[in-house]
């Protein structure tokens, strides 16, 4: 019979806690009772310690036996290869060590590939050994980043354990419902109890599928309880919309610009100006169109010289009630103005079809090179830039874009360079590519970094050779080596392995010049000898999983 113990509720607790007193506070200050001060205290009170351990082990009455836990449940998917499974405890048991000097040295960062391994075997679908999943939930707890992955390659016994190490707890809130799927969408009494019954986590999931499956039953079944709901909740509910957003959704979403909460109308406004013939777009386009015009007359003077047409803008005065309903936020930033901030969100909630028709029919690479007058043209091309974001118009992001190898590309310019990742992520991924590839060969790797975060891993081949030939270019002009070092991490997990023969040649230290950084020329090999080592080391990774599913044509 399985037995558990709970301890005796004994006059001898007090005798404990002045043992422990006494440790704290040493013997030279304090002694054990009955014992004299001198040598022989701290022996006196280890003894002492000892004796009370004992016997407040022994005085333990048996206690009813503890339910047993339901075993965990099975995972059906396929086991690793072997080869797999010792690389899986190899990046587990890898951490990351204080460095004295500050230099990483030429071995591999573990750690930073196990998203790339986790992705991976997720794609062929395995299971992890039982063993490996207590290490695999102690690194997921420490990287917020790595669990989604991590929590869907442990599959369900990573829930399981969870319910039994509060360590793990992390693992029941990131699968809403604590593991519990959604009901099948047909189970129409299930969802309705779901919805009505369930935690908050449990109806989020619930919205989630439904809206992904059939939006207009997702945004149905969140009209029956909306304003019974908690503002908070109402926010994050309606968040869910962006998944289907259509035509639809509008009415609802009118309704929800009255809504009591700023919050949930502003949300309500950004979805709404996503829909391009919405009525609230349609009104931010009317009062947008209102600021901004051609002046013909501008530039002229000189002889011979034609006028150059030019946009002019006149900021809104005031954010009347009608502006303040339809999102527009009445209270500017400290540092801003209030009628730019005004005209900022108006632009930007505007359809961007709005000033080809505005603007003489030009099209946006035209509308964009145009003069604005009276320093606007950061403020407006700022606003279209969001515009552009929201929208997911292409067109207008390759304008705002320009050449990579315009001057204004690194900056400073009408566009800054988080502005222009923002763009990017509107693009397809080899057009994204194509154009940090071309933006690294033109202004170099100093300005690159957040550009490189946009784009696709492993980097296609002509990204990958950009970023090779800059980093070679920087070694052999003495650069300042721990500059790059960014752009090196990232090099290592974003580099397609098959990259790795052409860094050969760059792994000798190179000759210094006079004016290089003392020691540049090693640190450079060190960093191309760990760029090559985990290039390798990728390719062996994705080898010993072996390939991927195939997948189903659509």
């Amino acid at each position: 019979m399985t037995r558990t113990s709970a301890p005796v509720d004994a006059p001898g607790t007090g005798a404990w806690e002045g043992l422990v007193t006494t440790a704290l506070l040493g013997t030279d200050r304090r002694t054990p009772p009955g014992t004299a001060p001198g040598q022989d205290a701290p022996v006196a009170l280890l003894d002492a310690a000892a004796v009370e351990t004992v016997r407040r082990r022994a005085g333990l009455r048996p206690a009813r036996a503890a339910q047993r836990p339901r075993p965990a449940p099975a995972d059906g998917r396929p086991p690793l290869p072997a080869a797999a499974a010792r690389r899986l405890a190899m990046l587990l048991a890898d951490r990351p060590g204080a460095s004295a000097g500050g230099r990483r040295g030429t071995a591999p960062d573990l750690m930073e590939l196990l998203p790339q391994w986790l992705a991976a075997a997720n794609a062929r679908g395995f299971a992890p050994p039982p063993q490996v999943l207590p290490a695999l939930l102690d690194a997921a707890r420490g990287r917020t980043d790595l669990r989604p992955a991590a929590l869907e390659f442990a599959g369900p016994r990573a829930l399981w354990l969870a319910r039994l190490n509060p360590d793990w707890r992390f693992a029941l809130r990131s699968a809403p419902g604590g593991g519990a799927a959604p009901p099948p969408v047909a189970d129409d009494d299930r969802t309705r109890q779901v919805w009505q019954e369930g935690l908050f986590a449990e109806r989020v999931a619930l919205l989630s599928a439904l809206r992904s499956g059939d939006p207009a039953a997702a945004r149905e079944l969140l009209a029956t309880t909306w304003a019974t709901e908690r503002a908070e909740d109402r926010l994050m509910f309606l968040d869910s919309l962006r998944t289907g957003l259509g035509p639809d959704d509008e009415p609802f979403l009118e309704q929800a610009l009255s809504d009591r909460s700023r919050n949930v109308r502003a949300t309500a406004a950004e979805l709404l100006s996503a829909l391009p013939g919405s009525a609230l777009a349609a009104r931010m386009a009317v009062r947008a169109a209102a600021c901004v015009a051609i002046d013909h007359t501008r530039g002229s003077g000189a002889a011979g010289t034609a006028p150059t047409p030019t946009v002019v803008v006149e900021a809104p005065h005031e954010c009347d009630p009608d502006m303040e309903r339809d999102g527009v936020v009445p209270k500017a930033p400290a540092g801003r103005g209030e009628r730019s901030w005004w005209f900022g969100q108006l632009v930007e909630a505007a359809p961007l079809g709005t000033w080809s028709r505005r603007l003489g029919g030009r099209t946006p690479r035209e509308i964009v090179t145009l003069p604005v007058a009276d320093d606007w043209q950061g403020e407006l091309h700022a606003a279209w830039c969001r515009a552009a974001v929201r929208q997911g118009d292409a067109e207008w992001s390759r304008a705002l874009l320009g050449e990579p190898s315009a001057p204004e590309a690194g900056g400073p310019g009408a566009v800054s360079l988080a502005e222009r990742a923002k763009l990017l992520g509107t693009l397809g991924a080899a057009e994204r590519a194509e154009w940090v590839a071309g933006f690294i060969a033109a202004h170099g790797l100093s300005e690159a970094f957040q550009l490189l975060g946009v784009c696709a891993v492993p980097w296609a081949p002509p990204l990958g050779r950009a970023v090779v030939d800059a980093l070679n270019i920087a070694r052999d002009a003495g650069s300042y080596p721990w500059s790059f070092s960014g752009v090196m991490g990232l090099a290592e997990r974003c580099l397609d392995p098959s990259e790795s023969g052409r860094l050969d040649a760059l792994l000798a230290v190179p000759d210094e010049p006079e004016d290089a950084s003392p020691g540049a020329g090693g640190y450079w090999a060190e960093a191309f000898q760990r760029l090559v080592t985990t290039l390798r080391l990728r390719a062996a990774m994705i080898e010993e999983l072996g390939p991927a599913k195939p997948t189903t044509p659509a």
